[in-house]
This record gives structure tokens, sequence and C-alpha cells, in this order.
């Protein structure tokens, strides 16, 4: 791979199950669907830890081994992710299938990186976090999972990188099997158990049946990316059943990663600020009592990279947003909380294409962001999702610069222990796949919200400025 700069491979395991699992096939909803071609999302988990447990000698004979029967385990609970997604010939749309073997593969890294380095917010080379991922596999004729790589940074830390596939995990479902994973770890470490039991709120449920398409969208997704394929290659003779995912490359040259904080504190400022303004512009529309720290955090971020972006590159002003929203509270039948699978369609927000970089943007785009939740939760998350992939299109076609949003600050991904300790970072490294902020829960403060970036270095200056200059104010 072109991004292991620091970085030694030590193995690679195939990490399957327990021989006692059965064969296993899923179908695909259109949630699922919808997100077939889409980037991987991938994550890095950073943990501090004594120069002991970091260790060359101690991370391979004692750390790697129970990693690896851990993983084992907590698999057998999540066993389609140990499987492939597969287009059957006579098959209309993908499905998941685990047979017997089937595994995940798991990468024993080891860098010689600053590991100090590696993790500080403040901007550095986008490319340092980027090594730490690892592959994920899809070919014409089958797509994985998941993959994971777990790196050494001798006598400081090591951090686990997950590569999951969209169509199978949307954001809480990758949470929930970290969760399991290090849950089962935790257990290992301190009871000496073989096999843990899993927590009741931690164990999956596939069933698929649950997800109703009386408007058949899964045939319509399917179409739309059998389309999107005959477009993408013309003038080849193609498999329109391919798997292969249409990922954007990284964005690595002259780019800089970092992580804003923004506190309770924060909030609340930017709370009052929009609340005021829009007493001003809308008199005759009730405003609400708070917006929350999501509509906030978003509507700030994107002012502030908007204004950025503008301000280095002058030719780009007109920018779009387009979030990603949960519809396990908003579908007719309610959907578990523990329901594993993709549960979430992209928005767009109803704004002009200046809004952003107008005086007034963090009023203006955090209202359209709470007009259109209003929206959703009125009328179904599934409220204009066919023309999605048409606006996309045509917005970029306009010459748009589309800000995308992954991650949430729901998830709790700093309370994720796998035995020492919590999360001293956690990154969302595939915001580096065209223009994206991942949101996260702050790891000092409850209620306050990461917002993680990879931006060109100048315009990361530049917004390095607005967003903390933005926030002095009385």
């Amino acid at each position: 791979m072109a991004f292991n700069n620091n970085i030694k491979i030590h193995e690679q395991f195939n990490v399957v199950p327990p021989s006692s699992t059965q064969p296993t096939t899923i179908p695909l909803t259109f949630f699922d669907i919808f997100w077939l071609k889409f980037h991987p999302v991938e994550r890095v988990f950073f943990y501090t830890l004594p120069n002991s447990q970091s260790h060359p000698t101690f991370f391979f004979q004692k750390l790697v081994p129970i990693l690896k029967s851990s993983l084992s385990l907590t698999l057998q609970h999540f066993l389609p992710l140990a499987g492939k997604i597969i287009w059957p010939s006579e098959s209309p749309q993908p499905i998941v299938q685990y047979t017997p073997n089937n595994g995940v593969s798991l990468l024993i890294a080891e860098s010689d990186a600053d590991f100090d380095r590696v993790i500080e917010k403040s901007p550095h080379e986008a490319s340092l976090s980027r090594s730490l991922i690892p592959h994920l596999e899809s070919t014409d004729s089958f797509a994985s999972i998941i993959s994971i790589q777990v790196t050494l940074f001798p006598n400081s830390g090591l951090s686990i990188g997950i590569s999951a596939h969209h169509a199978i995990l949307d954001g809480k479902s990758s949470t929930m099997f970290i969760k399991a994973w290090a849950y089962m770890c935790k257990k290992t470490i301190e009871t000496e158990e073989e096999s843990p039991t899993l927590l009741p709120e931690l164990e999956p449920s596939f069933n698929r049946e649950i997800i109703k398409d009386p408007n058949q969208l899964g045939v319509t997704f399917t179409n739309k990316w059998i389309e999107i394929i005959s477009k993408k290659f013309p003038n080849e003779k193609v498999n329109k059943k391919n798997l292969k995912i249409f990922a954007l490359e990284p964005k690595l040259e002259d780019s800089v990663r970092a992580t804003f904080k923004l506190t309770c504190e924060d909030l609340n400022k930017i709370n009052q600020m929009v609340l005021a303004k829009w007493e001003i512009f809308d008199k005759n529309e009730s405003k609400p009592n708070t917006l929350s720290s999501f509509v906030l955090a978003c509507a700030y971020s994107l002012v502030c990279i908007a204004k950025a972006i503008q301000g280095v590159e002058k030719e780009k002003e007109k920018f779009a947003f387009v979030f990603a929203v949960d519809g396990r509270r908003r579908l007719e039948s309610p959907i578990p909380n523990n329901y594993f699978g993709n549960c979430v369609l992209g928005h767009f927000i109803d704004t002009q294409p200046l809004d952003f970089i107008k005086e007034d943007g963090v009023y203006l785009v955090a209202k359209s962001i709470h007009d259109k939740i209003k929206i959703v939760n009125d009328k179904g998350i599934l409220e204009g999702v066919e023309e999605r992939f048409s606006k996309y299109s045509y917005l970029s076609s306009e010459g748009f610069q589309i800000i995308g949003q992954t991650g949430s600050n729901k998830f709790g991904v700093y309370g994720i222990d796998f035995g020492w300790g919590k999360p001293t970072k956690v990154e969302m490294i595939s915001v580096d796949r065209g223009l994206n902020i991942g949101l996260a829960d702050s790891k000092d403060e409850s209620g306050g919200v990461e917002v993680g970036l990879v931006l060109n270095k100048h315009v990361m200056n530049l917004f390095s400025i607005l967003f903390r200059e933005g926030l002095c104010i009385n």
C-alpha cells in the first residue's frame, strides 16, 4: 500500500468465528443498497499504554493473542461480518454470504512514528493516520465487509484501525461491533474466561424482514448503481453486477488533518447567537427554545470551512451540505435499537448557493439543518430519496462544493475500553475522501463535540483562525 511510510507489517491473520458456526445468508435492504459502492467507513482508536504494556514483547506475546481470540468470539455473534458481499447471477440484488472458514483480515503492524505527534489534535500531515487503516478488499465478484489493523507504537501505545463496508454497517452498527469486541476483550483480560457472555444490549439483530420496502426502493437504487457503472465505463463491456467500491482517493498531498473541539460553553454561545438572529429574520415563525448540538456543531463548522475555502480559492463560493439521517426511529414500523445494518440515508439541506459564506451564514445554515430535520421527522426519512443520486450529480456539475458529514456525537466512542483504558483519541480517517466533517463526542466533557477535518494546509490555516475567532464573542 502507498501509505505505509512508517509501518512494518508483522503478521496478517484470517480471524474466523468458532468452528461450530453454520453457513448464513442475509439479503440487503434498500438502506444497504443505497451505500453499495460508497467508500469504506474508516476509523482509528488510539490508546496510550504504559511502557510495560507497549513493549514489543508484551504486545506480541500477550495482547495480540487476546485481541485475536476475543475478535473470534465476537464474530460468533456478528457472523455476517466474516462473510462476503456477493451478487449471484440469479439474484436481482446483492446478498451477504458467510460460509465456514470465512474470516476477517487482521493486520498486526508496528510504527516508528512519533505517537504523540500522530495523536495531536492540531494540524499535521494527513498521511500519518491514513497508514493505520487497512485496505478493504473489493472486486468485481465480491467485497469484504470489515478489515482491521492493530499497530504498536513501541513504549507509547497502540492504534486499532477499522475499515468497514458502508453497505453493511452504518456508524451506529460499526460502533456497536467495536463496543462488543472491546467488551469481550476486556472481560477476557479481567476474568480469564475463555468465552465471556456478551451483554444483551450488544447482541445484534440481523432481521432484515423488519425493513419494509413498499415503494421498491431496493430496485430503484440497484438500477441506479447499474446505470452509474454503465456511464462510468461507456466503452467497456463490464459486469453490471460488479461489487468493486468506487472509493475516492484520499486527499493527502498538501493536506493536513486536525480535530477541533466545541465545548458546552461554545455550543451555548453559538445557540444564543443563532436564536438572536432567528428573532430578527423570522419574526412570524416561532423559534425553537434551543438547537441540538448536532445542528450547532455542523452549522458553525460548515460556515468556517466554506469561508476558509472561499478565502483561499476565490472562485469557489457555492456550497451544499448533505448529512446522514438515522431511520431507526423514523420509520412506520419501529426498528429495534440493536438492529445491525444500515438505517441511514443522506439528506441535502435547502440553502441558497452563497448562504455558507454570508455574514449570517451560521444562522442560515443552522436554520436549514433544523428545518430539514423537522421535515424528515414530519414526512419520514424516505421523503425525496429517489432523487438523491440525481441531485448530487446536478450540484457537482454546477460547481458546488458538496460537504458531507460522517460520525456522530452520540456514539460514545470515548467509552470504548478493550481492557487498558479509554481511548486517548478517536479519528474518523475517511473524512479525507472528499470534503467532509467527522463528528464525535468529546473526550474531555460530556455534551461537547469534536470535529475532524482534512483540508488543504492553507485552507486549514484560515479555518483555524475563523473557528477560534468566531467563538470569542460576548
